[in-house]
């Protein structure tokens, strides 16, 4: 199974982002799957934002909840991020990544998001 994120390097600050994750060699409601979005700030660590399960429930970090949403594209294999009002602490590389138990078992290889005027 592969990951790869795909979006805007640059955003400017108030708008939205939007980050999109295709997935290849798996379905995205194969059972018990979590795909999970995960950013890291410069010179920080993992952040967890925000998942959606194989059957479509969502789940977001009390933090973002007011600005996050994820969905998915069953047809496309496809998990998408929106993050909106954007400031420049938004600036990060962002990941995707699925897991059917307690460890990611897949990443992707990450994308860079700044958000700078």
């Amino acid at each position: 199974v592969q990951l790869q994120e795909s979006g805007p390097g640059l955003v400017k600050p108030s708008q939205t982002l939007s980050l999109t994750c295709t997935v290849s060699g798996g379905s995205i409601t194969t059972n018990y799957f979590h795909w999970t979005w995960i950013r890291q700030p410069p010179g920080k660590g993992l952040e967890w934002m925000g998942a959606i399960t194989y059957s479509g429930s969502t789940s977001y970090s009390p933090s973002l909840k007011n600005r996050t949403s994820i969905s998915r594209d069953t047809s496309k294999n496809q998990i998408t991020l929106q993050l909106t009002s954007v400031t420049p602490e938004d600036t990060a590389v962002y990941y995707c990544a699925g897991k059917s138990g307690s460890t990611y078992d897949y990443w992707g290889q990450g994308t860079q998001v700044t958000v700078s005027s």
